[in-house]
């Protein structure tokens, strides 16, 4: 379980495809204190560390994650966020984010307003899912507040210290980002629907 507060924007230093899936290292400095089988979130995928050194590690993504992903996008020298999971007795200081991308988006649309930045994003609706007004979503792992919903789109307000501690200042428009909508909507929805059942 992570939070959606990254702790680093690392460096893909090594892609490598084997079969159906792909092997990507990178590089970052909270590398030294990973261990073997331990969950990363990487641009709010959730990868497990196979290799480890001091300077980089290794993760693995099989062929349905590339496919309901970005990461099958990735470049050598690209840039990605990471959040290693969250320590039970710490502060939630995002929201709820299980690692699992629901399903990816274009950015439609950046506009500098008075010092932040405002990403629009649109999504195919027909997946169910759904963002409110000042509710939760997760981009490319960096956890976020609606400040404008539709059917199949949102926008959100990137302060200064988030667009340049992320991979948000990399971003144009047309790019393809993950998103991870909010656990607790999808349950609320869920039951919705088997109650309509």
């Amino acid at each position: 379980m992570f939070t959606g507060i990254i702790e680093e924007v690392g460096i893909i230093s090594n892609l490598t495809q084997e079969g159906d899936n792909l092997h990507i290292t990178v590089e970052a400095i909270l590398s030294k204190e990973l261990k073997i089988d331990q969950s990363v979130a990487h641009d709010g995928v959730c990868l497990t560390v196979v290799e480890q050194n001091d300077s980089s590690y290794k993760v693995t993504a099989i062929k349905e994650t590339l496919e309901k992903t970005n990461l099958a996008q990735l470049k050598e020298g690209n840039r990605i966020n990471l959040e290693r999971g969250m320590k039970m007795n710490a502060r939630l200081d995002g929201h709820i984010v299980q690692g699992h991308v629901d399903q990816t988006a274009v950015c439609t649309q950046i506009k500098e307003e008075n010092g932040s930045h405002i990403f629009s994003f649109e999504f195919d609706p027909s997946k169910s899912n759904f963002t409110i007004e000042k509710g939760s979503i997760t981009v490319n792992g960096v956890s976020l507040t609606v400040v404008n919903s539709t059917k199949n789109g949102f926008s959100v307000a990137i302060i200064p210290y988030t667009y340049e501690h992320t991979t948000f200042k990399d971003l144009k428009e047309n790019d393809i980002v993950n998103l991870e909508f909010d656990v607790i909507g999808k349950y609320v929805s869920r039951l919705l629907e088997l109650r309509e059942a």
